[in-house]
C-alpha cells in the first residue's frame, strides 16, 4: 500500500439518521454523510446496514447503487454479517474506482466471508478473533494465521486482506493498548496489511478527548506498521496526523501545502 488507507465510518445503521434513511429508502441523508467524508479525504466509504436479516438482499444493492451513482470515483466497504446481502451488493458493484472491501471475516462463524471474497475477487477485513476479543496476542496471531490459511486455500491473495487485531477501548482496557500495538507490529512483520476501528479506542471517553486519543493511537500504530483504519474523516486532527505520518514515512514529497493534498 503506497499510502495509508482511510475508510470513512459514518454511514452506519447505529446512527438514527442513517437507520431511518435505510428503512425509508431515502438517499439524501446517506448521500450527505458520504459527501462530507469524501470531501474530507476518505479513500473508501464503509456502508454498515447492520444484520439486515429481513431485507438485506434488497437493501445492500440499493445503497451501493445510490452511492456509486453519486460518487463514481469512491470505492465502498460493504459492512454486514449477512452474506447474502454482501453477495447481492457485490454483484451490482462497479469496480472502476477499486475493489469492494467485505467487512468482515473472522476465524469463527464468519470465516466463509473469505470464500466470498475469493469468489468475487474482493478485498476483505479479517478480524483476528473467533468469539469476542482475543485473550492475548498468541490468540490474535493464531487466528490471523487461520484466516491466512483459509485465504490461501480459497485462492485469495494476502494483498486482498486487511488484518484487524481488534482495537479496544482505552477507558477500561488501558492495560491492553500496548498489546494491541504489538499485535500490529507482529502482523506487519509477517508482510500483511492491517486495519482497525479507530473510534473503538476512544469509545465512552468525553467528546473533547476522542480526537486526541484516536490521533495519538493512530500515529503510534502507524509506526508499528498499521496500513489502514476505519475512521471518522471529519476529525481534522486525525486526518492531519495520518497525512503527516505518510509524509514522515516518505510516501510523498514534502510541500508546505501537504495538508491540503
Amino acid at each position: 500500500m503506497a499510502r495509508f488507507l482511510t475508510i470513512g465510518e459514518r454511514i452506519h445503521v447505529i446512527s438514527p439518521t442513517i437507520r431511518k434513511a435505510l428503512e425509508e429508502r431515502n438517499p439524501e441523508p446517506i448521500i450527505k454523510r458520504a459527501r462530507e467524508q469524501v470531501e474530507a479525504g476518505a479513500h473508501y466509504l464503509d456502508v454498515n446496514i447492520g444484520p439486515a436479516d429481513r431485507d438485506g438482499e434488497e437493501l445492500m444493492p440499493w445503497v451501493v447503487k445510490v452511492l456509486q451513482e453519486e460518487f463514481p470515483d469512491t470505492p465502498l466497504c460493504l459492512d454486514t454479517a449477512n452474506m447474502k446481502a454482501l453477495e447481492a451488493g457485490i454483484k451490482v458493484y462497479d469496480r472502476k474506482p477499486g475493489k469492494p472491501i467485505i467487512n468482515s471475516a473472522d476465524a469463527g462463524a464468519r470465516i466463509d466471508m473469505i470464500n466470498l471474497a475469493a469468489e468475487y475477487d474482493a478485498m476483505v477485513i479479517g478480524l483476528c478473533a473467533k468469539d469476542g476479543i482475543p485473550r492475548d496476542n498468541d490468540e490474535r496471531i493464531m487466528y490471523c494465521t487461520e484466516i491466512l490459511e483459509r485465504a490461501m486455500e480459497a485462492g485469495l491473495s494476502q494483498e486482498n486482506i486487511l488484518f484487524d487485531p481488534l482495537f479496544v477501548v482505552i477507558k477500561g482496557m488501558q492495560d491492553k493498548q500496548q498489546e494491541v500495538l504489538e499485535a500490529v507490529r507482529q502482523i506487519s512483520e509477517m508482510g500483511l496489511y492491517t486495519t482497525g476501528g479507530l473510534s473503538n479506542v476512544s469509545n465512552g471517553c468525553p467528546r473533547e478527548l476522542r480526537g486526541l486519543i484516536e490521533a495519538t493511537f493512530c500515529a503510534m500504530a502507524i509506526q508499528c506498521g498499521l496500513t489502514s483504519a476505519i475512521i471518522n474523516p471529519l476529525d481534522k486532527l486525525v486526518m492531519d496526523v495520518i497525512k503527516t505520518a505518510d509524509l514522515i514515512k516518505e510516501r510523498y514529497l514534502y510541500a508546505d501545502s501537504y495538508l491540503d493534498l
